[in-house]
């Protein structure tokens, strides 16, 4: 990709005033990663005039800034040290920016997408009050077509969440009202008091360390980031490969897949453990479920764990990892969400807990879908996008399931590793 110009950069604030007030953060908020989330969409030229016109956006976004006003806020620290959300007002990043390039069609998400997102210029690690929340970037490129870049503070949002802001913010720009306003309050998300754990939640235990500790040792080169695209046919292949009586969902049988898949091109021995780490939204799995539009961060972890054995079976296709995977879904109930909240309470250093380049390497994977995510949704009244999806994968084994944006029942996988593991996985990922 060619050089950004960078040619406005605008902090937007609410159009009107706002309350401001110091917001509680749940535990699951501040177990999530210190970084913003980044994702970037894909417009075609729409012929318009006025394509992806600055002042229409910034407009639309600082009224809809005034019911999200959390996000105009800035991180800040209370009294006993625990991060708080200063609602402040003090606005968004809004970036203009040209492009000497095209929209094509590889969106890995690598260095290259990652420059269509404004960057924090904040040290994570102090000063958390310097960043914006919101990193909002419009690129144009010179065939006429257009990039949003979309940086989220992890702390603040999740993926939910997160579109749930930004498919306000298009209907606002297409003269639509809010469909659905943000829940800003997240006591919703307290634990009980007092706490009472129910379980050893082995997904706050840390990762299974490589068995062959010469392995372990050896420097790591940079991670190769791909994406592989699945047809439904591809797909339909990989449900006929479950046995009778199954009934393991598409998602279930291609997150065993990728497992499968990610086991042999490590080339784990069969008696290394391996586990999973598969972010899954509780907002209707507590209980009472969370009121629509909960505005904050509601992901827990599924984490199957085995073998990688087991988990590399030729018996029966893959449904040895996808019963494994199902079995830990299941255990996904109210009563152990419940628990992880509790276990949450009772740590004494969430920071610890929190997920890194330690987490999903080798031998360990992490897999969050989008797949039933409204995330070619932002039609800011120009047309929806050809493509959204994460600008960056910060971590070696994470990976990302993404729909279709045509709607043909396909699914994407965008992943990255180890550049001799992604030589092998790219041809195990079609031998369906």
């Amino acid at each position: 990709m060619a050089v950004i110009n960078v040619r406005r950069s605008t902090m937007v604030r609410p159009a009107e005033a706002t309350p401001h007030r110091r917001l509680w953060l749940s535990n699951l908020d501040l177990v999530t990663p210190h970084h913003h989330t980044l994702s970037v969409y894909f417009y075609r030229p729409g012929g318009s005039a006025n394509f992806f016109d600055a002042a229409v956006l910034r407009d639309a976004l600082a009224r809809v800034l005034v019911p999200f006003y959390p996000m105009a806020g800035r991180l800040a620290r209370g009294e006993d040290g625990r991060i708080v959300i200063d609602c402040n007002g003090e606005g968004a990043l809004f970036v203009e920016a040209d492009a000497e390039a095209t929209v094509d069609d590889d969106f890995a998400p690598t260095g290259e997408l990652e420059q269509l997102v404004p960057k924090p210029n904040a040290d994570y690690t102090d000063g958390i009050s310097a960043f914006p929340l919101l990193l909002l970037q419009v690129t144009h490129f010179k065939c006429g077509g257009a990039a949003l870049g979309v940086g989220t503070q992890h702390h603040v949002v999740d993926g939910v969440s997160g579109l749930h802001l930004i498919n306000s913010w298009s209907d606002v720009a297409r003269g639509l009202g809010i469909s659905v306003q943000p829940v800003i309050d997240r006591t919703l998300l307290r634990a009980r008091d007092p706490p009472n754990p129910s379980f050893p939640h082995i997904e706050y235990q840390p990762p299974p360390s490589m068995k062959n500790t010469t392995a372990a040792q050896i420097p790591v080169p940079a991670a190769a980031v791909r994406i592989f695209k699945l047809t439904r046919e591809q797909l339909n292949l990989l449900k006929a490969k479950s046995p009778p009586g199954g009934s393991y969902s598409t998602y279930v049988l291609l997150a065993a897949h990728v497992w499968r898949c990610a086991c042999i091109a490590r080339d784990l021995p069969p008696d290394q453990m391996t586990k999973m780490y598969i972010a899954t939204d509780g907002r209707q799995r507590v209980q009472p479920p969370l009121p629509q539009g909960y505005f904050g961060n509601v992901v827990f972890t599924t984490t199957p764990i085995a073998e990688a054995g087991e988990v590399t079976s030729p018996e029966g296709g893959p449904s040895p990892a996808a019963k494994t995977i199902q079995e830990a879904l299941v255990r996904m109930d109210a009563s152990y969400l419940q628990s992880a909240l509790d276990y949450l309470e009772m740590q004494p250093n969430l920071e610890a807990l929190v997920r890194g380049a330690h987490t999903y390497r080798c031998p360990t994977l992490g897999l969050t879908s989008w797949a039933r995510l409204p995330i070619h949704d932002a039609d800011f009244g120009w047309g929806r996008p050809i493509f959204m999806g994460p600008a960056r994968i910060g971590y070696e084994g994470l990976a990302f399931v993404l729909p279709s944006a045509a709607g043909d029942g396909g699914l994407s996988v965008a992943i990255s590793l180890q550049p001799d593991h992604m030589l092998k996985f790219q041809k195990l990922v079609y031998d369906i």
